[in-house]
């Protein structure tokens, strides 16, 4: 496995809003910083997965005639 690149960053968040998210994550700053990037990405992607779901649903039930036994 290719290890990542790393980059140093510097942010001003609220400090009520690190100390939840540190007690929520149990983890220290660092941590708890890439684990809420983390979650973003995938958030977008989990959204993205279902707009194409549902979009994709949407037009098969407007063109598919039901099943029918014979």
């Amino acid at each position: 496995m290719r290890k990542a690149r790393l980059i140093k960053i510097t942010v001003w968040v609220p400090r009520d809003l690190l100390c939840k998210a540190m007690k929520t994550s149990g983890l220290g700053i660092t941590a708890t910083v890439r684990m809420g990037l983390e979650l973003l990405v995938r958030s977008e992607s989990y959204r993205r997965h279902l707009e194409r779901h549902f979009r994709d649903q949407r037009g098969l039930s407007h063109t598919r005639k039901p099943l029918r036994r014979a």
